[in-house]
This record gives C-alpha cells, sequence and structure tokens, in this order.
C-alpha cells in the first residue's frame, strides 16, 4: 500500500493563503492532488492541515482529510518529516499497513505524474535505499558565487574563482517536489540527504521555489511557457 501525504498548513505569511491562492487558474493545491492522481500509485491520497479552509479545497480536488492535524505540528517552524511521521502513524493506527509514502508538497505547480512514477520505480528496484527525492542543477556554478559586503565583493570561495565553469564539478538542489520513502526510513527519521536516497533529477525549466511574490509572478510566466 502506498500513500500521498500533503502538507498544507495554514497561516503563510509571505504569501497569504499560498496553499489555496489561485495559480493560473486552480487552487496551488489542486495540482499537486491531481499529480497524484494522475500517477496512480497511491492507494490513499491524504491532505494534513490544520486550516478548514484548506481542508475544503483539498476535497473539492479529490483528496482525503482523515484527520486535522494537531497544533504541536503546526507552527512555523516544523519540517515534514514530522508531519509525514504523524500520518503514517495514523494511518497504521487505522489498520492500514503502507509499505511506502511519499510526501508532496502542496506548493508544487510543475510535478508530474511522470517522475512520481521514476522515484517510485527506482526506490522499488534499489537495495539498501529509504528515500528517493526530487532535485535539480544550479543553472551556475556555486562555486563561483560571491558574497556582499561593505567594502563591495568577495568571493565565496576564492579558490574556484578564476575556474573555468566547464572545469568545475556540477552542483544540485532539492527541488521541492516530491519525497518518497519507506515507512520504516520515515519513521525512524533517516537523514533524507545521505546515502540512504536516491536523486531523481529533473529539467530546470520543471523546478521553481515559489517563498515570494516575484517567484510567483516567474512560476505562472514560466508554466504558462512550458506547460499552460
Amino acid at each position: 500500500m502506498n500513500i500521498a501525504v500533503i502538507p498544507a498548513r495554514g497561516g503563510s505569511k509571505r504569501i497569504p493563503h499560498k496553499n489555496i491562492k489561485l495559480f493560473a487558474g486552480k487552487p496551488m493545491l489542486a495540482y499537486s492532488i491531481e499529480a497524484a492522481k494522475q500517477s496512480g500509485l497511491f492507494d490513499h491520497i491524504w491532505v494534513s492541515t490544520d486550516d478548514p479552509h484548506i481542508a475544503d479545497v483539498a476535497t473539492q480536488w479529490g483528496a482525503d482529510i482523515p484527520f486535522m492535524r494537531p497544533e504541536h505540528l503546526s507552527n512555523d517552524t516544523i519540517g515534514t518529516t514530522p508531519v509525514t511521521q504523524h500520518a503514517i502513524e495514523f494511518a497504521i493506527q487505522q489498520g492500514l499497513n503502507p509499505e511506502y509514502c511519499c510526501c508532496i508538497y502542496a506548493t508544487a505547480p510543475f510535478l508530474q505524474a511522470h517522475y512520481l512514477q521514476v522515484g517510485m520505480e527506482a526506490l522499488k528496484s534499489a537495495k539498501n535505499k529509504d528515500f528517493a527525492f526530487s532535485c535539480t542543477s544550479y543553472a551556475f556554478p556555486i562555486q563561483r558565487s560571491l558574497r556582499l559586503t561593505e567594502q563591495g565583493v568577495e568571493p565565496m570561495f576564492a579558490q574556484y574563482i578564476g575556474k573555468r565553469s566547464q572545469d568545475l564539478e556540477e552542483a544540485y538542489h532539492d527541488a521541492g517536489q516530491f519525497y518518497w520513502g519507506t515507512t520504516a526510513g520515515y519513521l525512524r527519521a533517516l537523514p533524507l540527504f545521505s546515502a540512504a536516497s536516491i536523486p531523481v533529477v529533473l529539467p530546470r525549466y520543471l523546478v521553481q521555489d515559489i517563498d515570494t511574490m516575484e517567484d510567483w509572478q516567474r512560476a505562472e510566466l514560466m508554466y504558462q511557457a512550458y506547460i499552460g
């Protein structure tokens, strides 16, 4: 059995009502629910929220709300691993026996069902791995990044600043879309960014962090250009 857990806390400060704000004509949360449904991988798609308005939108788009998230998991410092663990523990208490769980971010309009399937297959095929998560490459070598100072600028990594881009190791970052895991791995709180994980590399045009209104506007333009 597989379950999808979509954390969607209320009370977003930088972008009010971010999880249910309309993005390209649909509530942001709807994209994650639709991709989970289209993948055909899940026996249950659960949204973990503390907000009745988010719960209403989630059910309208086909997700289930088996519980309202408890207060101690609803502050703005809590990570998604404890929220996912809580959902798994709830499932077990209900007599369910999920083998795999996928934490899917609620603000991932570029999420594709295909990559959920790729992540699932990679995790099932691997030996001694507990997670498979989305990542993508940086567009510019991070080794040549600069630091702004009162005096001007300085290289963050002086030993690399004179190197050619093609001579530097490519770097990757979390794409913030999905995190497949074995239930055992989640319940043991194994570190995600470690040898326990398999990276699922996405093309950069399918990745956009959305934390500010500038991010939001850029994401809508990207969506219209590549998907919409």
